[in-house]
Order: C-alpha cells, then structure tokens, then sequence
C-alpha cells in the first residue's frame, strides 16, 4: 500500500501539472463515469494530502478524495513538471544523502521503485511515469497524445500537455467541502499538514490513553496519519520498541521520539521517493540502499535473516492482519 511520502509526491505532481488548470476528466472503465462528468471541464484550484488520501479540488467547491489502497496508482504521461527544490538534491543534478554526500548519477532501484523518473532534474519532457509507493517510470519520448488507455482505467484526467491515469483505487469519490473536512477530521495528525507542535501532542496524547499495542497503533491511520507496514517496522525497530507493548505503557519521551522520527522518515521519503530508513552510511553503501530495498532497511522483508546489529533472526508475525518484521532481541 503507498505510504504516505508517495501520496504526498503525488499531490506535489498535481500541484505542478494541474492546479490553476481546466482539466478534462473520463472514466475509459466506467465506474466512476457519473463523477467524471461532474468535474470535466472544470478548474482544478487546489491540492492537499493528508496520510494515505490526496483530495483535489475543482471550481464550484467540488473535492476529488482518492485513496490508492493496496492496488491503486496513478500513472502520469505527457510533459511532467518536476519539482525544482527536490530536483536539486536529488536525479541527475546529483543526490545527497542523509550525511550530505553528493553522488553524481542518478539511481534507479532495481525494484523498479523509480521516482526519480518522475521527480528528478529540472526538465518539461514528454515521458511516461507511475506514482505510486512502488514507481515506475517509462521514457516514452514522441509518443503517441493523448495516450492510449491501458488497462482497467478508473479516471482519467488531461490538461492540454498532461495525463494522468487512476487505476485500482480503494476510493474515488467526489464531495462537498463539508465532506471532505469531515473526512481529514477523521484522520491523524500528518507531519506535514498543520502546526508540528500540535501535531506531536495530539499523537502522544492518542497513544498513551490506549491499551492497543504500539505495532497497531502505528497503523491506525486516527492516530496518526501515512504510517504503513514499512515505516512501522522500522519506526519500532530504530526505537529499539518491543511492538506488542500497549500504547499506554510507551514511555512519554519514547512516544515523542517516535513521532519525531516520523517527521524525519516521511521527510526524506518525500524528497527522494523511496522509504529510507538506515543513517550513516558511506556514499557507496547510500548507493546500494536505494538501487535494492534490500540495503535500505533495519528488519522490514528480512524474516529469518540475521538483524543487522545482533545477529539474532529477525522474526515475522502476523499483527492486523498485516505482516510484522522485528528483532526479538534488540526489542525484547
């Protein structure tokens, strides 16, 4: 499932391409054909995220709400207008990474986690890029516009010079402001919406009131919003936490260093598009780590392997119904 620095990404790449635009909307597979017709022809005015849900916003106070979900994507074609403050540290001007070592080339993952084909140099190019939590990105230079729809296409929606295509959404839906504000009222705080110190009170106050443990408080998108499987993994893990431990039992300093790490990951996740959780590494150990997800984390995807800093095997559980990465030993 994208986490939330790829939703974020996202919105960033509709506020560039999209926003102060009249945007033509369709549903090639139907199922959204009602709502596309609502909003074709419109004006997008703004964009936000918040967590794992994007909303985009079209004249006459109409909202766009779209949660990928485990399956959704989008896939973005035509001339793609990257960020220049994320460009500059990262793609082909150089990267830097968390010591501040610039490596010359750009790297791709061979996972095909790819965001910087799509947020990358300074460029207006006609290419083929997908956003999503795993990215891809496709050079398409001189082809065919408006592209040809592909697949199972819930919304699509062009300018004159972009396009973008939803495909697997959990939700695609269109609401009045006062739907749209219910909704993010419902969501956790976000790191990178709203006043940081109100966000961190509100998180340690959600935390320690529960009983839940701390490995499904992480994941409670009302706690705190954009948190998925790879983050809580490595979030517990650098806190050296033991994951079955109730919220409420979570020492306060330890609950705020949890959040603050948040801000941190979800930080460096926005800038280079992939979920690096390891620090201080050497330029060529940076480099692995963001060619292969392998050398990228501290336990997530390791089960049976020995953890990185005391060899003991790295344990997999079942915990909400999702998949739970953690060392036995360094959060006993």
């Amino acid at each position: 499932m994208p986490e939330g620095h790829s939703v974020h990404r996202i919105a960033r790449q509709f506020d560039r391409n999209y926003v102060g635009r009249q945007v033509a909307a369709s549903s090639p597979q139907g199922r959204f054909a009602e709502g596309a017709a609502l909003i074709d022809g419109r004006v997008a005015t703004s964009v936000r995220a918040q967590g794992k849900q994007m909303f985009l916003e079209f004249d006459d106070d109409i909202w766009l709400r779209i949660h990928l979900g485990i399956y959704g994507a989008w896939d973005f074609s035509g001339e793609i207008l990257v960020d220049p403050t994320i460009a500059s540290a990262n793609g082909r001007m150089g990267q830097t990474n968390q010591r501040g070592t610039v490596l010359d080339d750009a790297i791709l993952d061979d996972a095909g986690e790819n965001s910087l084909a799509s947020i990358g140099a300074p460029r207006r190019t006609r290419v083929h890029v997908r956003m999503s939590e795993q990215t891809k990105g496709l050079a398409d230079e001189g082809g065919e516009w408006p592209p040809p729809v592909v697949g199972q296409v819930r919304l699509r929606l062009m300018t004159d010079i972009t396009a973008a295509d939803l495909r697997g959404p959990t939700a695609c839906v269109l609401q009045t402001p006062e739907e749209m504000l219910a909704t993010v009222a419902k969501l956790g705080p976000d790191p990178l919406v709203g006043d940081p110190v109100a966000n961190e009170e509100r998180f340690v106050r959600a935390v320690r009131k529960k009983q839940t443990v701390i490995a499904l408080l992480l994941m409670d998108q009302a706690v705190v919003s954009g948190i998925g499987n790879v983050y809580r993994a490595e979030m517990l893990y650098r806190q050296r936490l033991n994951p079955h431990t109730p919220g409420r039992d979570v020492p306060e300093d330890v609950v705020r260093a949890l959040w603050r790490d948040w801000v941190r990951l979800l930080a460096i996740g926005v800038e280079t598009g992939q979920m690096m959780t390891m620090d201080d590494l050497s330029p060529e150990q940076y480099r692995a780590a963001m060619a292969s997800r392998d050398d990228r984390h501290w336990v997530y995807h390791r089960a049976g392997l020995p953890c990185r800093l005391c060899g003991t095997e790295i344990a997999l559980e079942e915990l909400g119904a999702r998949k739970l990465y953690w060392c036995p030993r360094c959060q006993a």
